[in-house]
């Protein structure tokens, strides 16, 4: 079972809008509402390839009622910790053509692997709440609870933004916990979360390019990467849009490399790509055959509208055209 952790979770709500007039009135020609956060993503995906998960962190309010009204509707198990204040709500605005492929471009901004995204293209726009505050003796209930979960659980995902009041080390601290009790687990994290990250030695992190620099500022991914490990993570991977992943690891350094671009949606991409990562730390795939299968289930994601979901035929295709050194 791989249990994934989401501190901020949200009710993600996606408006599709052809032709977005972005000073002016627009008509929504579809709506996708369902609980979200970056943990809730992953457990989707692995759960629509067939593997146990289980749905932890913080909820509150009736914002935090409807997220667990749609993982039960949804099949996800979830085993949610209260709070008292109301969990957030997301929105994605995406003026977006049909989804298709064409020839390599330049890496985007999303730092996903195949998103095209560049300047003139059709757009996707983020609004992402806050989220509410949370007190330490709710933090430290939340401890207690993730380590009763511990025992049934073969990796943990530590992701996405933490709520406000939550210390910038308390991935590394859950990561700490895990490890101790022999659980590894996968840190996709920005800003100061995820530079305190390595000290909880996960046996994954899992930056963007961008979020990377940010993190290590000076040298290019390779040395952004190295500079982590070097901190206490086991393995550092970096999705880099377009050119794909860069994993350095205490085997060596693996780079996979997209052969075309997919356009779409990028939200979730990345969150694809995670669980491709850990279906590969619990199942002890090597290296190469794990980047594959994370690259191409994020190029995947990229091809449907709403974060959490990939497209089967895309990752079929793309799948074996990935190339591994």
């Amino acid at each position: 079972m791989i249990l994934t952790v989401t501190l901020n979770l949200a009710l993600d709500v996606t408006y599709q809008v052809p032709g977005v007039d972005w000073d002016g009135v627009n008509r929504v020609s579809a709506v996708h509402r369902r609980a979200g956060g970056k943990g809730v993503n992953v457990a989707r995906v692995l759960a629509a390839l067939g593997h146990d998960v289980l749905v932890t962190g913080l909820a509150g309010g009736p914002t935090g009622r409807a997220v667990e009204a749609d993982l039960r509707a949804a099949g996800l198990p979830a085993a949610l910790h209260p709070i008292a204040g109301d969990s957030r709500t997301t929105l994605t605005v995406s003026d977006l053509p049909a989804s298709g492929t064409t020839p390599p471009a330049e890496p985007t901004a999303s730092g996903e692997p195949g998103a095209a995204g560049a300047a003139g293209e059709a757009r996707t726009a983020l609004f992402n709440e806050p989220g509410p505050e949370v007190t330490a003796d709710e933090l430290a209930g939340f401890l207690r609870h993730f380590e009763s979960l511990l025992d049934a659980a073969d990796a943990v995902v530590l992701s996405g933004s933490l709520p406000r009041g939550a210390p910038a080390d308390t991935y590394a601290a859950l990561a700490a916990v895990a490890a101790g009790r022999g659980v590894p687990a996968i840190v996709d994290a920005d800003g100061d979360p995820l530079r305190h990250a390595p000290k909880g030695r996960p046996a994954i992190v899992k930056p963007n390019a961008e979020e990377l620099a940010r993190a290590v500022p000076g040298g290019g991914p390779a040395e952004g990467a190295q500079a982590l490990r070097g901190q206490g993570a086991q393995a550092v991977v970096v999705s880099m849009g377009a050119e794909g992943l860069l994993a350095v690891t205490g085997e060596g350094t693996f780079r996979a490399r997209m052969p075309y671009t997919v356009r779409g949606n990028p939200t979730g991409a990345g969150d694809s790509l995670v669980a491709g990562l850990a279906l590969g730390l619990v199942e002890a795939e090597p290296w190469p055959a794990r980047l594959r299968r994370a690259a191409a289930l994020g190029a995947a994601a990229v091809a449907t509208p709403v974060a959490g979901d990939f497209d089967p035929d895309v990752y079929a295709d793309i799948h074996p055209q990935i190339i591994i050194t």
